[in-house]
């Protein structure tokens, strides 16, 4: 890849739990590989984000923005592009709101619009996956795949007219990198013009938390006997789980385990044999089809339960706001 004036935005949509992140991941270590300086801007509606801290482990300068998706924080949005600069990536990665839809019109239009000369605009890729059954989130699902200017999938037998790209194995990664890194590549091609009152009712189907706790257990416990037993509880009782994810630090490593649905087994990455400490920062991001107020009791419950003594740093449950764009389409 050759090196441009300015930076290159691709920008990355696609239902929660399509694998946005490990795609992110994966494509910054091909990248990187290359010698390319990569960085990343991660996004939600609360705070304390798995993906940021997991892809600071692997040394991705990263930025996010919180408390809306980026059409509704647009300025956010600029000033964690600014705040990457000290890292002179030459590709940012921006991974969107798993419910966000009409970014084409709001975020990436403006983009090109305004800070063209800042920036060069990819591609917008969507990652499809499993399409829920709820119509609220159906609903989301369809306007995100309708605004892609590339649709990605995981599965090899489902490929038109997406692109196959196995972020783990590798298969796929470095084409559609150069399909969406190629100069001059087309970019935000589909704006949608959206219900609002309808997109703000599917959003709002979904209950959000985020925490953030620093446990200190006595004796000395490993992170996956500590997060394993808590998992369990939580994807036995919490209703509706759209996507879950938990995330331990330790000084001995870190675990991350992931869910897309209740009772659902779980994808597990990091130091699963890594031995026991007694600080441990975890961190959940949990979307289910449920009350927020009936899942906040469940997580306070089920972490009491710990074998630890817990500090809080923050706990946020809640419904998405009404979206608001900054860029109205």
């Amino acid at each position: 890849m050759t090196a441009s004036a300015k930076p290159t935005l691709a920008l990355i949509g696609g239902f929660l739990g399509a694998g946005k992140t490990t795609l992110i991941r994966a494509a910054a270590l091909h990248l990187q590989r290359q010698g390319v300086r990569v960085a990343a801007v991660l996004n939600d509606q609360g705070d304390d984000l798995v993906d940021t801290h997991l892809l600071r482990t692997y040394s991705v300068p990263s930025q996010q923005v919180s408390g809306g998706c980026f059409c509704c924080r647009f300025p956010d949005l600029i000033d964690a592009l600014d705040g990457l600069a000290p890292a002179q990536p030459e590709v940012i990665f921006a991974e969107a709101v798993g419910s966000c839809a009409g970014i084409v019109a709001t975020t990436l239009r403006p983009l090109l619009r305004d800070y063209g000369s800042r920036y060069a605009v990819a591609p917008l890729t969507v990652l499809s996956n499993a399409i829920p059954a709820d119509p609220d989130l159906r609903y989301l699902y369809d306007h995100q795949l309708a605004e892609a200017d590339v649709v990605l999938t995981r599965s090899p037998s489902l490929t038109s007219p997406a692109r196959y790209v196995d972020a783990i194995s590798g298969e796929g990664l470095a084409a559609w990198l150069h399909q969406i890194l190629a100069p001059g590549a087309s970019a935000a091609l589909h704006p949608l013009t959206l219900d609002y009152l309808r997109y703000a009712q599917a959003e709002a189907s979904l209950a959000w938390l985020n925490a953030r706790v620093t446990a200190r257990a006595t004796p000395a416990i490993s992170p996956a006997m500590l997060i394993g037993p808590l998992l369990d509880r939580l994807s036995a009782s919490i209703p509706g789980i759209v996507h879950l994810k938990l995330f331990a630090q330790s000084e001995s490593g870190y675990l991350k385990a992931a869910l897309t649905a209740t009772h659902a087994d779980p994808a597990v990455e990091g130091a699963l044999d890594a031995s026991p400490a007694r600080d441990h920062e975890i961190l959940l991001n949990l979307r289910a089809l449920a009350d927020p107020a009936a899942v906040l009791a469940i997580v306070q419950q089920e972490f009491a339960r710990l074998p630890a003594r817990l500090t809080w740093h923050s706990l946020q449950a809640f419904r998405p706001a009404v979206p608001v764009p900054f860029h109205r389409a």
